[in-house]
């Protein structure tokens, strides 16, 4: 009896990754799963009980690998950005889903990138706040490349 009434908010994810040439060609085009770590499910909580708490507002990219659900960074940052505008919430049958997208110009984020996250904050430590995680991306963004990731957290089962 006690079955019925739980309910089906577990978190997953997964990214859009897109790598554009210099003359906005697309490169790559991959979907990925992620990891979604100990922080998150903490942030959601904390979320639902008061605002206090501060919303994703960051990607980065890294070139590292290994972070686990108990993980707070990257294992190897190359580049932090902004996300591009607020993060949206999905409509209708997707109203349980929260985009978050981001976008590194020419220039930006180069090497070779292995890993992605969402953080809540930035800079170099960013000793806490990675939300989601993904090392399983393999993209070499030249210097005239651009980059584009889509990130979907969706909350329970669609």
């Amino acid at each position: 009896m006690e079955e019925q009434f739980k309910g089906s908010v577990g978190l997953k994810g997964k990214f859009h990754v897109q790598l554009f040439d210099e003359k906005g060609n697309l490169k790559q085009d991959s979907i990925h799963e992620n990891l979604i770590t100990d922080y998150m499910d903490r942030h959601v909580a904390v979320r639902l009980t008061s605002t206090t708490d501060t919303v994703a507002a960051f990607m980065a990219v890294g070139s590292g690998t290994g972070v686990l659900a108990t993980g707070s960074t990257l294992k190897n940052m190359i580049n932090i950005c902004a996300l591009s505008g607020n993060a949206l919430q999905g409509t209708g049958g997707d109203d349980n889903d929260v985009v978050y997208s981001a976008y590194w110009a020419a220039g930006a984020g180069t090497g070779s990138i292995r890993e992605a996250g969402v953080f809540q904050c930035s800079g170099t430590s960013m000793l806490s706040g990675l939300l989601t995680y993904n090392d399983t991306i393999s993209v070499n963004k030249g210097d005239n490349d651009t980059l584009k990731i889509d990130w979907t957290v969706t909350c329970g089962s669609s």
